[in-house]
């Protein structure tokens, strides 16, 4: 296998666990308004992540730091070409990380309710805007001959990309469900988990409908297998959440999401992103890389990197395991 050919299947797999991690870190921020009843159990629900959601986001800041090394091209078409919901998911981000900083710096009712509205809106946004995102880079954008995109914003506003958006939404919102009833204790786990129940079917028919859609345009025999499982996997989360097994579920809503995206990758390669105006003008693996020699020095750099990445971020969910409900939250 080739360098180039390896750091795509790095670059998926920064993006797989971006998106495992980051997904129930969005779906608790849009939980505040579905799910708390009351600015305890939003604190409540805010302090499961409030551990972990920035390392979260290190993944997408390593996503895309490695699209940049290692494919120069795709990361200048794809940051150019995207670049207003880009942006508005960057400044959500930013906002969203200045709310949870923020939020209980001054006692004031208006101060905390309008910091939480920023919380969900924040989680929210991004949450639909990846799915968009991704679902045009599947699809293929308006790319010409000098690899520059050509569309416009309405060219990304196409019936593919919104269910897309809408697949990612609600699934990060299911995940977050999940992870609340693995996290919480008393009325706020019972009531997680009977949202989850609920949101189960109405993730399934957008997941289902947009995974067959990617496979009969794009598709082959690996993706399938994606796409099977991650179907399954659903169903199993749904399953495990109703016999109250949290762990199980939120393992299984997991393997949802890393099916799913797997299957983006797999119908993507050999391309990077591809063209809609003429096949020749695809980014690919080979055509949109750095040189071999800075691919050979990037991978021995994430060879010693990542495995000491990977045992602070597992000490820091390890440390942080343990349920908490309204009894640990002290009155105002």
């Amino acid at each position: 296998m080739e360098l180039h050919d390896v750091w795509f299947v790095l670059i998926a797999v920064l993006w797989t666990g971006y998106f495992f991690l980051e997904g129930f870190d969005f779906g608790i921020g849009v939980l505040t308004k579905l799910l708390a009843r009351d600015r305890k159990e939003r604190r409540v629900l805010i302090n499961t992540i409030g551990p972990v959601w920035d390392g979260n986001e290190v993944w997408l800041l390593s996503a895309a730091g490695a699209t940049f090394a290692a494919f120069p091209d795709w990361y200048a078409t794809l940051f150019s070409g995207f670049y207003l919901p880009l942006l508005l998911i960057v400044l959500s981000l930013i906002v969203r990380g200045v709310a949870f900083e923020y939020r209980a710096k001054r006692p004031e009712e208006n101060w905390q309710r309008n910091w939480e509205h920023a919380i969900f809106w924040t989680s929210l946004l991004p949450a639909l805007l990846w799915g968009v995102a991704f679902g045009n880079i599947v699809r293929g954008v308006k790319i010409d001959a000098h690899k520059e995109y050509v569309g416009d914003l309405g060219d990304l506003l196409n019936p593919y990309a919104i269910l897309g958006g809408l697949v990612t939404l609600t699934l990060f919102t299911f995940h977050g469900a999940v992870f609340a009833a693995l996290k919480t204790v008393g009325d706020i786990r019972v009531r997680a988990r009977k949202l989850a129940l609920v949101l189960g079917p109405v993730v399934a028919a957008p997941v289902l409908g947009f995974l067959c859609w990617t496979q009969a345009d794009h598709g082959d025999g690996k993706s399938l297998i994606a796409l099977i499982v991650a179907v399954a996997a659903l169903a199993g989360a749904v399953g495990a959440i109703a016999a109250r097994r949290e762990g199980w579920s939120f393992a299984l809503s997991g393997v949802t999401i890393v099916a799913a995206v797997a299957m983006l990758f797999l119908t993507l390669f050999p391309n990077v992103m591809p063209s809609s105006l003429n096949p020749a003008w695809n980014l690919t693996v080979t055509n949109a890389s750095s040189t071999p020699y800075t691919l050979k020095i990037m991978t021995w750099c994430a060879a010693i990197a990542t495995p000491v990445v990977l045992l602070y971020q597992g000490w820091t969910y390890w440390v942080f395991r343990k349920r908490i409900g309204t009894r640990h939250i002290a009155d105002a």
